[in-house]
């Protein structure tokens, strides 16, 4: 990551939110913008209306109500959700521009493309199922945002799809929404695996930590308890991957020690 030109900026919104400013473009990431989600209750403050406005793009990894949340969505209006193909019809048939991205696709000074992801659990009804994360570069900085996804082999290869030996940045889901993490999510350990894969330089986790059924968030420690058990797990399966701590709101640029 080098030249002022490519200036990275990571704020975690909680859950799988999280805004990416690269380069002069604001990318916007599974956004859940609202205090709740449906059933579902937020641990933590609601993102402010100042940390993602005027985005350039949404990513949209899938459409479960945790990441496709229509509301949040709507709240953002007029500017491009990149997606699968299918996702993006029924994005557009909600009014709103739902655009595929199957391959790379500028966003300003930053590209943006679809890369797999292993998770087909859960259909919804009304919705199409289909599932990816996204890569995003500009000039020699590269990210992967990975969605939900299980741990696949084909993770090694998203380095030379994105035109590099190692990833810049790997965000990384390590934790779910209840005590126990469903079927086609990575935990810690997977998580770490992955950063392992891609050779990511520094692991952002999220989907941990946010989201809860009511009651559920009030009794043991498992909303606490990913993000030590992924420290533990980076550093013992990819020592030069440096794990960005974030609480939500919070801010990340390389160099910069974590600060806010």
């Amino acid at each position: 990551m080098r030249g002022s030109e490519e200036r990275l900026r990571l704020t975690w919104l909680g859950h799988s939110t999280v805004v990416i400013d690269l380069a002069g473009s604001r990318l916007l990431a599974d956004p859940l913008l609202r205090t709740h989600n449906n059933l579902l209750r937020r641990r933590g403050v609601r993102p402010r209306p100042e940390q993602w406005a005027d985005p350039d793009a949404v990513l949209l990894s899938h459409l479960h109500l945790d990441h496709a949340e229509l509301r949040s969505l709507r709240m953002v209006a007029g500017v491009p959700v990149l997606t699968g193909s299918r996702n993006a019809a029924w994005v557009r048939s909600q009014g709103l521009l739902g655009q595929g991205a199957e391959e790379w696709t500028d966003v300003g000074a930053v590209q943006v493309r679809l890369v797999p992801a292993v998770h087909h659990g859960r259909p919804m009804p009304h919705r199409p199922n289909e599932a990816h994360g996204h890569l995003v570069r500009a000039g020699t900085t590269t990210l992967w945002v990975a969605g939900d996804t299980a741990l696949y082999d084909e993770m090694a290869d998203l380095p030379a799809l994105a035109g590099t030996e190692r990833l810049d940045v790997a965000i990384v889901p390590i934790g779910g929404w209840g005590p126990r993490l469903s079927a086609n999510h990575m935990g810690p350990a997977q998580a770490a695996q992955a950063c392992a894969a891609t050779g990511a330089r520094y692991g952002l986790p999220v989907h941990w930590g946010t989201l809860h059924p009511p009651l559920v968030g009030r009794f043991g420690d498992w909303f606490e308890r990913p993000l030590p058990a992924f420290e533990a797990e980076v550093a013992a399966v990819a020592p030069d991957c440096r794990v960005i701590r974030l609480g939500h709101g919070e801010s990340w640029s390389p160099g910069g020690d974590g600060d806010t």
